[in-house]
C-alpha cells in the first residue's frame, strides 16, 4: 500500500490536489487548523509527500511548524510565494508550483496558463493534475522556478492593485490602462528584485505578464485580497528603503 499523502489546508485548492492523489491511488490525510500536526506525524512519520495548501497570510506560521520529518517532503503553491518564504522556515528543497488556475465554490477550475512544476515531488504533483485534467509541466532548474514564481507575483499583484484604481478585468486594464499598469508592475519588479535579491529580467518578465493576461482575458482585476496585497507590498519597500511612487498613490486614495 501506498504511503499517504498530508494535505495541510483543506479548501478549494487544497481539494483540487488531494482528489488528484487519491485518484493515482494515496491515501490522503487532511490536516486542518484545529487538529494537533505533532500528534499526526508521530502517527505518520514518513509520508509520500507534504502539501501546504493554505492562503498566503498563514503560510510563515505553517512553515514554521512543520515538524522535522516532514521538511524534506513538501509541496508548496501559494501566491507570493518566492525562496526566502522556505528558506526562513529551514526547509531546504521542496517541491513548489505555481499555480495558474483558479478554483472557487461551486465551480469548475478555470485554467489562465499550464502551472509550472520544480523540485523533488515534481512528477507526483504533474500526474496529480493530469487526474483531473489540469495542464502542468516540470521545470529544469531553480532560474526557471524563481522566473515563474516572480512572475505570478507580478501578475497577482499588478492586476489587483492596478484594479484598486481603475477596476474592471484584466483586458481593459492592458488595453485601456497600461500606464497604470506598467506604472504598478515597475514597483511590482523594484520590490521583487529585493525579496529576491537579483535584478530580475523585465522585458522578460512583461512578456510573461501579457501572456498570462491573454490566457483569461475576462479575468477580474481586483480580488478581495487587493488591499492586502497592496499593503504587504508597501511594508517590503519600506523595509528596502523603495519610493514605489505609484503604489504609495494609490494606497493614499484607497483610504
Amino acid at each position: 500500500m501506498k504511503q499517504p499523502i498530508i494535505v495541510i489546508g483543506l479548501g478549494e485548492l487544497g481539494s483540487v490536489f488531494a482528489r488528484g492523489f487519491l485518484r493515482l491511488g494515496y491515501p490522503v490525510q487532511g490536516v486542518t487548523r484545529d487538529m494537533d500536526i505533532e500528534l499526526i506525524a508521530t502517527e505518520i512519520s514518513d509520508p509520500t509527500a507534504v502539501l501546504v495548501a493554505v492562503g498566503e497570510a498563514d503560510i510563515a506560521a505553517t512553515l514554521n511548524s512543520i515538524p522535522a520529518t516532514w521538511k524534506d517532503k513538501l509541496i508548496l503553491l501559494q501566491n507570493e510565494l518566492l525562496p526566502r518564504d522556505w528558506q526562513a522556515a529551514a526547509i531546504e528543497k521542496p517541491t513548489v508550483i505555481s499555480v495558474w488556475f483558479e478554483k472557487k465554490k461551486g465551480m469548475d477550475s478555470k485554467v489562465v496558463l499550464p502551472s509550472p512544476i520544480y523540485g523533488p515531488n515534481a512528477k507526483l504533483v504533474f500526474e496529480a493534475l493530469s487526474q483531473v485534467d489540469l495542464p502542468s509541466f516540470m521545470l529544469d532548474s531553480e532560474d526557471e522556478l524563481s522566473y515563474e514564481l516572480v512572475r505570478k507575483n507580478l501578475y497577482i499583484l499588478t492586476t489587483n492593485i492596478a484594479g484598486l484604481e481603475v477596476g474592471g478585468q484584466v483586458e481593459a486594464l492592458m488595453n485601456q490602462h497600461a500606464e497604470v499598469m506598467n506604472a504598478v508592475a515597475n514597483d511590482v519588479l523594484d520590490i521583487q528584485d529585493w525579496l529576491t535579491n537579483s535584478v530580475n529580467d523585465r522585458e522578460k518578465l512583461m512578456q510573461g505578464l501579457i501572456e498570462a493576461i491573454n490566457g483569461d482575458l475576462q479575468h477580474g482585476c481586483m480580488g478581495r485580497s487587493a488591499p492586502s496585497r497592496l499593503a504587504r507590498a508597501i511594508k517590503f519597500a519600506d523595509q528596502a528603503g523603495l519610493k514605489i511612487d505609484k503604489l504609495r498613490q494609490i494606497a493614499a486614495n484607497s483610504k
